[in-house]
């Protein structure tokens, strides 16, 4: 089922946001987010969307993240549907990045696929934002800490 949303669109498919133990995928935490969440890169076909070049080492980070935040994940999965029916890459999560004081990206865990396969160009506020994340922190973060800035400190998890 596509889910279509305009870039810089205020994110209001979930109310609240959670972060799956990456090594575990049992472990979780989430939080009704107090900051405000931009969508990035919820493509559909037949809508528009912007084209071009992308640095190289904006589609390296973004992979990188997206290997290790694993955030929203669903027990369904997107299936891009810019693609043909048969072989379409599958998603279940979204990604996080931090951007401007009380701003996140929200984007689907297939934009790198969007980007490298389709040149998807997402808005150059989220290229950049990718690029400044510190992707060595992020990488570092055990459970129960995760690879996101801003989790409050009362962020429900469930642990057992």
């Amino acid at each position: 089922m596509p889910v279509f949303y305009e870039d810089l669109s205020e994110y209001d498919y979930q109310a609240e946001d959670a972060f799956t133990d990456r090594e575990s995928g049992f472990y979780e935490l989430w939080y009704r987010p107090t900051y405000t969440r931009l969508n990035v890169g919820w493509l559909e076909a037949g809508r528009p969307y912007s084209t071009g070049a992308v640095p190289a080492a904006f589609v390296e980070k973004l992979e990188a993240v997206r290997e290790v935040q694993w955030m929203n994940v669903c027990l369904g999965v997107h299936e891009c549907d810019l693609c043909p029916a048969e072989g379409a890459p599958e998603g279940n999560g979204e990604v996080r990045i931090p951007g401007p004081p009380g701003i996140a990206y929200a984007a689907p865990a297939l934009i790198t696929h969007y980007v490298t396969a389709h040149g998807y160009r997402p808005p150059q506020v989220f290229i950049d934002a990718v690029l400044a994340v510190d992707l060595d922190a992020w990488a570092a973060a055990r459970w129960p800490d995760v690879p996101f800035p801003w989790v409050p400190q009362d962020a429900e998890r469930m642990l057992e």
